[in-house]
């Protein structure tokens, strides 16, 4: 299982890390080897923070080896397609062909959620509609000239991107989700993922509820006569390395909370947090490991971002080599 880092950057708010933190992090990481990846969080009014083709850009300048993308981007459906594409070739000519790009609907219970619908006039019907037609529109002006282009919310007609992406045939979408609620309308988001995109991103932590949905996409995508091991399978988790488990856990609830703006319930820390000793959180991570999972992005849930990333590169990350 390859393991990824994830940066905080909405943590500039809250004094968790300053811009020039997270780029010497996501330097860091690229030069141990130990990291296959490095994201950053993305949303407009859900949950602010610095915007994530911005960072990524200049992540992209201070890297040369990871892979790079948004976990997940949640402004995806409110930006301009075509605006977007050409945004997303540059960056990806910056970090010659690194990129992934992670798509979400954005759907949030926070209050900005209701703020970005009403300044972008969309509901939640709208903003899966447009995550499937914007992955269409993106997906052939990475790839083709003189593009038409005909859908509910997005229509065009003789347009080109250039320059092209440098990846080849272009940079690889995914789709991130975290449905609740039926079965069917879970199953019906994990179909989406197979028929439209080459991965798949999730933060739920719940065991058993993370491993039905894996064997779900799995057994769709060969319905669909695809292989699934074409469909990356990528979990989005935290880390906070302390002898003192329960230490660990109060400082990952205090972070979450700020992050999220909520009062997270301690058992939702707990599965979504590798926590405790290096010993506590690699057997924490072999769960997902047991499952499947192509890969784990980490985010430290912690003020001292620098410490806990050395700790983890130093104590955890070799089990995984």
């Amino acid at each position: 299982m390859k393991i990824g880092l994830t940066l905080p950057n909405r943590g500039v708010l809250f004094g968790a890390i300053t811009a020039a933190q997270m780029l010497a992090m996501a330097e860091l990481a690229d030069r141990s080897g130990l990291f296959h990846s490095v994201w950053v969080g993305d949303s407009l009014f859900g949950k602010p923070r610095m915007e994530s083709v911005a960072l990524l850009a200049g992540i992209a300048a201070r890297t040369e080896r990871v892979r790079l993308g948004p976990a997940c981007m949640a402004s995806f459906t409110l930006r301009d397609p075509v605006l977007l594409a050409y945004q997303w070739a540059s960056l990806d000519l910056l970090a010659n062909g690194r990129t992934v790009l992670v798509a979400c609907t954005g759907i949030v219970p926070q209050a900005g959620g209701e703020v970005e619908d009403a300044v972008y006039g969309v509901d939640n019907k709208a903003r899966v509609e447009r995550l499937v037609e914007w992955i269409a529109v993106l997906k052939r002006l990475w790839t083709e000239d003189d593009v038409t282009f005909e859908g509910k919310h997005c229509r065009f007609a003789g347009v080109t991107i250039e320059p092209k992406p440098a990846a080849r045939p272009r940079p690889p979408i995914w789709i991130a989700n975290n449905a609740g609620g039926e079965r069917a309308a879970i199953e019906r988001t994990l179909r989406r993922v197979v028929r439209h995109a080459e991965g798949w991103q999730t933060s739920l932590s719940d065991p058993d509820d993370v491993a039905w949905r894996l064997d779900y996409l799995r057994d769709y995508a060969r319905e669909a006569g695809r292989d699934p091991g074409e469909i990356e399978t990528h979990l989005y988790h935290n880390i906070n390395v302390n002898e003192d488990r329960d230490a660990a856990l109060a400082e990952s609830k205090r972070f979450l909370d700020v992050y999220y703006t909520g009062d997270m319930p301690r058992s939702r820390v707990a599965s979504w947090t590798a926590a405790g000793s290096p010993e506590q959180c690699v057997e924490h991570l072999r769960v997902y490991e047991r499952m499947g999972f192509d890969e784990v992005t980490l985010r430290c849930t912690s003020w001292d971002q620098l410490g806990q990333l050395r700790r983890v590169m130093d104590e955890v990350l070799p089990h995984f080599q």
